[in-house]
């Protein structure tokens, strides 16, 4: 039994599949991707990808590893260990700054790092498109757009249907294996 990823449409250039990819989103399909041999403006826009997330996961990042240096500094110099030494106030925040801020930015860099590798999908060493012949193309002169069958949207018959109706000049089945 051959277990379906989704329906690829490969396109002349990059207006077509500029043009296709807005039409399925205007047609309510969500899980998409398209795919193209250099950056085609106002793609992402069209596939409806407006938000990014890593910003926020470095900032998770940042606020955790300041938060965790300080007060391990504050717990080993005033409840671990504390040791006054020439009259010094135990808990001496600006003493702690330097490894809190340290610390900040390594978390935040972690943060962005492994979120973007999560939020990418990865490690991912092989993706379910390359088991289509044609998608060689993709990194010469090959415009796609492949529709999941995860998409909610998303009916065989449907589908291959609708885009044929967006003229493209090959449809393909995309098999997981």
């Amino acid at each position: 039994m051959r277990i379906l990823y989704g329906l690829m449409a490969q396109f002349e250039g990059p207006e077509q599949l500029l043009e296709a990819t807005r039409r399925a989103y205007e047609r309510g399909y969500r899980k998409m991707d398209a795919y193209s041999p250099f950056p085609v403006p106002n793609l992402s826009e069209a596939l409806g990808v407006h938000t990014n997330h890593v910003p926020f996961l470095c900032l998770v990042g940042g606020i955790l590893g300041g938060t965790a240096a300080y007060a391990l500094q504050y717990w080993i110099n005033v409840i671990a260990l504390p040791m006054n030494v020439a009259g010094r106030p135990l808990h001496s925040w600006p003493s702690f700054i330097p490894v809190t801020f340290e610390m900040t930015v390594l978390f935040a860099s972690f943060g962005a790092f492994f979120g973007m590798w999560a939020l990418n999908g990865l490690p991912m060493p092989f993706h379910p498109v390359f088991n289509v012949p044609r998608f060689k193309a993709a990194s010469r002169d090959g415009f796609f757009l492949c529709i999941e069958c995860a998409d909610p949207q998303f009916d065989l018959d449907y589908t291959r249907g609708f885009l044929l109706s967006l003229h493209p000049s090959a449809i393909e089945e995309v098999p997981y294996r």
